[in-house]
């Protein structure tokens, strides 16, 4: 698969090369207060298509970065939530029995005369 990757990115980079030896022309942009700026068209095309791509994929970067934030937090909420398995032949640890009146109340005092 590392191959068919590398094989991918230098048909990619002998793709670029013709293309940028076959427009290697000057290209006049009028800027602010008549000033002419002269580039070249494929260095002009690939700073538009840097221009488009980068904030999209910053925006897209950011919101992935968030869902695994919060698949990591639900993550953490069920393991908490699973109860804890017990080996077999285990001892279970004694729970003690819950009482409804742990501490009886004394009754109300009466005054006599």
């Amino acid at each position: 698969m590392q191959f068919l990757k590398i094989l991918l990115w230098c048909l990619l980079a002998f793709v670029a090369a013709i293309f940028t030896s076959g427009n290697w022309t000057w290209v006049s942009i009028n800027l602010w207060g008549g000033l002419v700026a002269e580039v070249n068209l494929p260095f002009l095309m690939l700073v538009m298509f840097l221009a488009g791509m980068v904030p999209t994929w910053l925006y897209f970067r950011a919101q992935r970065w968030r869902l695994a934030q919060r698949l990591n937090t639900a993550e953490r909420i069920i393991a908490d939530l699973k109860p804890v398995p017990v080996a077999m032949g285990a001892d279970p640890v004694p729970v003690p029995p819950i009482t409804t009146n742990p501490s009886p109340v004394p009754p109300p005092l009466t005054l006599t005369p």
